[in-house]
């Protein structure tokens, strides 16, 4: 008995759902900005439709309705709980992506592999540009902002198309299921958005800038919310990628942990 309790077992601290974990994630900057929205609208609207043209609008841009107090605070805090998860995401991501390169061919691995690090790296640019053009807000230092801002523009949608580019050389040839497909369907109707936002975005942003017409601002903000939920809802189609898995924290000797992992059921 006493052999038997001295034995070295792995012990498991920590299990979540990681579906949980993502929709949690992915939801809490989209509740967040819409709390936002809703209420500098409401109780401070003429601060946040302030603008240096002076011209009439009717929709606050993003920058502005998280730029006031106390709505800046509250962002914040949402964006720095939404960027603690996505990291790891990220490298869980580039570990599922890895385990199917064994099913493709032998002369694709090369270039898929290099693909996916690329989706690895585009993604936490993107990740650390949400920080900056978080904390760093349009009030307190707008060149920076703006650079920021185009950086995690440039880096979101190159990481969309990768991604669609992966999940196209992946499942070809393949029967995927109903989850898998719904992804890949949403992956790329919300890139398009994206896109046609950015287009719609960059036109209506020279309109304010060099014209100052009327609403053009409002244009631009509508545009740049459409591009924020397309962005949030794209990385939200990890709930069908991940349908199933855990996140788990374990302890116990380094052999066992080694023999484990050395004998885990391999992703398909």
């Amino acid at each position: 008995d006493q052999e038997g309790d001295q034995e070295p077992k792995v012990a498991i601290h920590y299990l979540a759902s990681f579906h949980e974990i993502c929709v949690v994630t992915a939801l809490l900057p989209l509740l967040t900005l819409f709390t936002c929205f809703v209420t500098a609208y409401v109780f401070q609207y003429d601060d946040v439709h302030e603008t240096h043209c002076r011209v009439y609008n009717i929709i606050p841009s993003i920058s502005a309705i998280t730029g006031v107090s106390p709505q800046r605070y509250f962002w914040r805090s949402s964006i720095a709980l939404h960027i603690g998860p996505r990291i790891p995401i990220a490298f869980v991501y580039k570990n599922y992506y890895r385990s199917q390169l064994r099913r493709l061919d032998p002369a694709l691995v090369p270039s898929t592999s290099l693909l996916i690090t690329l989706i690895l790296v585009l993604n936490c640019i993107e990740i650390a540009a949400l920080g900056g053009v978080t904390y760093i807000s349009n009030r307190e230092n707008y060149p920076v902002h703006e650079r920021i801002f185009i950086t995690f523009m440039i880096c979101s949608l190159c990481y969309m198309l990768a991604t669609i580019k992966l999940n196209g050389i992946l499942s070809a040839g393949q029967k995927l299921n109903d989850q898998q497909r719904l992804s890949i369907k949403w992956k790329k109707i919300l890139f398009v958005v994206s896109i046609l936002s950015t287009i719609g975005l960059l036109v209506f942003f020279a309109k304010h800038r060099f014209y100052c017409h009327d609403l053009a601002f409002s244009w631009f903000a509508f545009f740049e919310y459409l591009i924020a939920i397309a962005n949030m809802l794209f990385h939200f189609t990890i709930i069908w990628d991940f349908p199933s898995q855990f996140m788990m924290i374990v302890q116990g000797p380094r052999d066992n942990l080694h023999q484990y992992l050395s004998n885990r059921p391999k992703v398909d």
